[in-house]
């Protein structure tokens, strides 16, 4: 982008943990970026946070987000992804997904966007390591695994427990075992991670996936093992939770971070 271009306007469809921190860093200043508004399921709420942040930007609709943008971040519950991405990418523009787990059972939506010129942006999100991954990817993966350790409150909620209560939960306790798509799945607000790996890899095999409802530690723990013909590797990254204990807080800057390399002069990290 030109120095000389008008800033790239990005909407947020979604204000929770991940958007209203996004919202207040955007409005902060970043080179190259501007907030342009905001979609919420509650607009009284959003506009009191809004006023409170000093913030000026409309709260409108999904189906008023896309004229209003050239980048819609989707940080809504997943349920909406559709809703949210068809729009956008109909009208050539970029959509930042954070709901991947709904890509691995949708890829006509990114069929639309190839036949529109639009485009589905990934973030890393909370698990690292998705850039050695995703170029491991490039040669032959042969196997990759996953296993997430959460605070059992992290979990509630989560349709595969079916309403399990995970209160009397005294030691880290294995509450799943299958593929990718199976853990994004059954736990949509916790294991975006898994689906944005399983992307990532692609070509491997499968994404071996354990999740683990674990009352011994404060922290959203993912670690990742790899194996590739060109290079073995293991991750673990320990997240601090947001004011919503399924997200980590290093999801927004994750975002954050990716806006930034679209425009920055200088980009680190494929």
């Amino acid at each position: 982008m030109s120095r000389s271009a008008a800033p790239a306007r990005v909407s947020l469809a979604g204000f929770g943990a991940v958007g209203t921190e996004l919202a207040r860093r955007l409005a902060a200043g970043v080179p190259g970026l501007e907030l342009s508004a905001v979609a919420a399921r509650d607009h009284a709420k959003a506009r009191a946070t809004l006023d409170a942040l000093g913030i000026d930007v409309p709260v409108v609709t999904i189906a008023e987000l896309e004229p209003r943008s050239d980048i819609v971040v989707e940080c809504a519950p997943a349920a909406l992804l559709r809703e949210i991405v068809e729009p956008v990418v109909r009208a050539g523009k970029e959509v930042v997904v954070l709901s991947a787990g709904v890509l691995l059972a949708a890829p006509d939506l990114v069929e639309l966007a190839e036949r529109h010129g639009g485009r589905i942006l990934v973030p890393t999100g909370a698990l690292l390591g998705l850039d050695a991954v995703a170029a491991a990817a490039e040669s032959r993966i042969a196997s990759v695994r996953m296993t997430t350790h959460k605070p059992t409150r992290g979990l509630v909620g989560a349709p595969h427990l079916g309403g399990d209560d995970l209160s009397a939960v005294e030691q880290p306790t294995r509450v799943f075992a299958g593929d990718a798509r199976g853990a994004a799945e059954g736990f949509p607000a916790n294991l975006n991670v898994a689906a944005a790996l399983a992307l990532a890899a692609r070509g491997a095999p499968s994404v071996d996936v354990e999740i683990w409802a674990d009352p011994t530690v404060t922290r959203n723990t993912h670690t990742i093992e790899v194996s590739s013909d060109v290079a073995d590797f293991t991750m673990t990254i320990r997240n601090v939770p947001s004011e919503n204990p399924k997200t980590g807080r290093i999801t927004a800057l994750s975002v954050l971070s990716l806006l930034r390399k679209r425009y920055a002069p200088l980009s680190v990290g494929s």
